[in-house]
């Protein structure tokens, strides 16, 4: 395996993100002098309406609700929501319309015009038969308009493969170190960037062959590549949108079938748009996405700047329907700006939580990681509350040896209560605070973590490292529980995937070109079949030859290609069979000049055969290319 120093590897993540945020400098130094108070003087306040069961967003006392945001009941059927009136302190009473979820337990007044920054509202209603009535502060947002991507450099054509049939895309090259030994667990899903190369979603099967990649333009990105179920079907999910260098991303989420057709698209709701860091399906067709909203902010009591910008991160419950928003947490509302492994920089937003995952439980609760507090928050589903804190500066658990974590990513609560993490340990570097094999070097490392709630004692259960040279990401990363409890463990900043089975056994690894980043990888079992046709293109070489190549795009099941070929696209008959030998399989017809023993042939077809022979798809007709406009390369 290439050698990769330690060193080189945190770099990779650190160029491509350093300087988050520098681009803000000019925009904040010509804000006004003092910024609106966001801060609370209290934290974590419960979003219940008091008397009731039903959970409201904005939560009651909150200051961080966007102007647009709707004001969601959740927890009681939505004719039993009746009366909504909302009255801002500026702006005055607001006319708007009652939503009902799809899920027949709530619905959202979606006002006629947008609340105005820095004003309170109130709010009143008859919900269930009683009268209530609370208030919400509106935040000042800060716009990103300003705030650039960061680079795409070109990498060096040895870190990409192209393909005739698919002019114009550099598909990443996945180098397989470690042959795979569990194959059960399927394919491999992930993505390329921000950085070097093209942008994209990608499925890899765990040969290293390319499967799909969806090559995106404008600067588009695409991140969180995963298989979840949606409507009782496994379908195809991921984030695509900007990535800014505030280190967050501007978009919506995807949900793809198997023949890559758009089911649904999932958009973020309440003024602010879905974040790369997480989206999550859950039962009932309800989505959690993650979303950043930067609002201007007096640091002042944090010995930051008065004229300061912070990030909110939040996550929203989505309706995916209806594209209601049923629910919406705030970090400022329930974490102590103290708590941040960070302080609030002179001249730049301040990223003080930086959430980086969601994990839904099927009580209801939900799991969040928050890599700047090093800490994950386990959060009440029916208040909204912090139930406890995993780690930090205000862990609820007496912390083992080996169990903190250091700018950590992907907190995930298993089945059976323990807690799965991806520990970066940078940046900047931290030491490996005990467990794995190399105690005295920083690295990033996947840890399982047993809680005992009645002690409150945490206590590590496993590390997994990688089993080369130690490796540190800067940024991104996750951990997958797989069935049969392996492990696989992504290490973002620096694109290695390690499958690793319960006695640490390497049971795959692998890795993008090492100057390329991806934020996760899973592994997952995948059965594409395209909604397109298969591509095919054909050329005649100097020897008379005519070269035939075929590839379909995202195909899982395709076991053979037949060739047809004739003198007149109306004229096609069966000249060649080929085994489907890649992403782009190729066949050659000798003689097809004209002059041997196929006669002459100027169009070309192909016909995808799975494996009993069955004719999945169809080419379209292509005319066969002369040998001087052929690729010299590949001609």
């Amino acid at each position: 395996m290439r050698s990769v120093s330690t060193r080189l590897l945190a770099g990779t993540a650190a160029t491509v993100f350093a300087g988050v945020g520098l681009l803000v400098a000019s925009a904040l130094a010509s804000a006004a002098t003092t910024a609106p108070s966001c801060l609370p003087r209290a934290v974590n306040a419960s979003a219940q309406l008091a008397g009731t069961h039903v959970l409201v967003t904005p939560g009651p006392g909150t200051g961080t609700a966007d102007p647009h945001t709707q004001i969601s009941f959740l927890g009681v059927p939505s004719g039993a929501i009746k009366g909504v009136r909302a009255v801002g302190s500026q702006s005055g009473s607001h006319p708007g319309a009652l939503r009902p979820y799809s899920q027949g337990d709530g619905a959202s007044f979606v006002p006629s015009k947008p609340f105005t920054a820095g004003e309170r509202v109130n709010v009143a209603a008859q919900v269930g038969g009683k009268h209530v009535t609370f208030s919400f502060g509106v935040d000042t947002p800060w716009s990103t308009a300003g705030v650039g991507p960061f680079p795409n450099p070109t990498p060096p054509p040895s870190d990409y493969q192209t393909f005739v049939t698919l002019p114009g895309v550099q598909a990443p090259i996945l180098s397989v170190t470690a042959s795979d030994r569990d194959p059960a667990a399927g394919d491999i899903f992930t993505s390329n960037g921000p950085g070097p190369g093209r942008y994209g979603p990608l499925i890899y099967s765990a040969q290293g062959r390319l499967i799909w990649f969806d090559q995106l333009a404008g600067g588009l990105v695409a991140d969180d590549v995963n298989v979840q179920t949606y409507a009782g079907q496994r379908d195809l999910t991921f984030w695509e949108g900007r990535v800014i260098t505030l280190g967050y991303g501007n978009g919506a989420d995807l949900i793809l079938n198997r023949h890559y057709q758009t089911v649904a698209t999932v958009r973020a709701g309440n003024g602010i748009e879905a974040d790369l860091h997480e989206f999550q399906l859950a039962p009932k067709g309800i989505a959690y996405v993650s979303a950043y909203n930067p609002i201007r902010c007096n640091l002042h009591s944090a010995s930051g700047p008065a004229n300061g910008v912070i990030l909110d991160a939040t996550f929203e419950e989505l309706d995916v329907k209806t594209g209601l928003v049923r629910f919406e947490w705030h970090s400022l509302d329930h974490v102590n700006v103290n708590d941040s492994e960070t302080s609030p920089p002179l001249s730049r937003a301040w990223d003080w939580f930086h959430l980086n995952s969601i994990d839904p439980e099927p009580n209801g609760n939900i799991f969040i990681s928050a890599r700047n507090t090093w800490a994950g928050y386990q959060i009440d589903g029916a208040t909204g509350r912090i139930l406890w804190t995993l780690g930090g500066l205000a862990s609820s658990f007496k912390m083992g040896p080996g169990t903190q974590t250091a700018w950590q990513h992907d907190g995930r609560i298993l089945p059976d209560g323990q807690v799965t993490f991806f520990d970066d340990g940078s940046d900047p570097p931290e030491l490996n605070r005990g467990g794995g094999r190399n105690p005295d070097y920083a690295q990033g490392r996947g840890v399982r973590i047993a809680l005992d709630l009645s002690r409150h004692t945490a206590t590590l259960v496993a590390a997994y490292d990688h089993p080369g040279e130690p490796l540190l990401a800067g940024s991104q990363g996750n951990v997958q529980t797989l069935p049969g409890d392996n492990t696989l463990i992504a290490f973002g900043g620096v694109p290695q995937i390690t499958e690793l089975g319960r006695s640490g056994t390497v049971l795959f690894d692998a890795h993008l070109p090492y100057d390329m980043i991806f934020y996760r990888a899973y592994r997952a079992p995948w059965s594409g079949q395209p909604a397109t046709r298969p591509a095919v293109a054909a050329n005649l070489n100097n020897v008379g030859e005519t070269i035939v190549r075929m590839s379909w795009n995202g195909a899982t099941d395709v076991a053979a290609w037949r060739v047809l070929a004739g003198a007149s696209a109306g004229s096609l008959t069966v000249k060649a069979h080929v085994p489907d030998s890649g992403f782009e399989s190729s066949a050659e017809l000798v003689g097809g000049d004209g002059y041997g023993a196929l006669g002459k042939l100027a169009y070309v077809a192909v016909q995808a055969l799975g494996a009993s022979g069955r004719v999945l798809a169809t080419s379209p007709t292509v005319r066969i290319a002369s040998y001087a406009s052929a690729d010299p390369v590949r001609g």
